[in-house]
């Protein structure tokens, strides 16, 4: 097995012992992406579909970077620190995705990192 790490500029860097994401053969692994700005690492400020639309654009720009669209994406997990922000979260992806939509499932925790409200990872299939 050969594994590549993919670094994306206009996404946030990895803060700890792990990689923006991981090409292995046909397949993409996207590190949970949190509702930061990837200019200045901060959480951004906005209502909660910003912050989903913030992570949707982070998880586009790194497939961009791995040669892949967010169309290429198979199975996103969404967790959740209010699962009242489901619909929220299903209205921001309709926006960007297209049929037929990727696996998905949503989870509700306790806590996110910085503290934030949403939290995304991805896998995607590079054709």
């Amino acid at each position: 097995m050969s594994k590549k790490a993919i670094t994306c500029n206009t996404a946030p860097s990895a803060i700890g012992t792990y990689s923006q994401a991981i090409s292995v053969g046909n397949l993409v692994f996207i590190s949970g992406q949190i509702p930061l700005n990837y200019k200045d690492m901060n959480v951004i400020e906005g209502s909660f579909e910003e912050q989903v639309e913030t992570v949707i654009n982070n998880i586009k720009n790194i497939a961009s970077d791995a040669e892949c669209s967010l169309n290429d994406c198979v199975k996103f997990t969404v967790y959740l620190k209010d699962i009242e922000n489901f619909a929220a979260v299903n209205a921001v992806m309709d926006k960007h995705l297209e049929k037929p939509y990727p696996a998905r499932a949503a989870v509700e925790v306790s806590r996110l990192p910085k503290d934030v409200e949403v939290e995304i990872d991805a896998i995607l299939y590079k054709k």
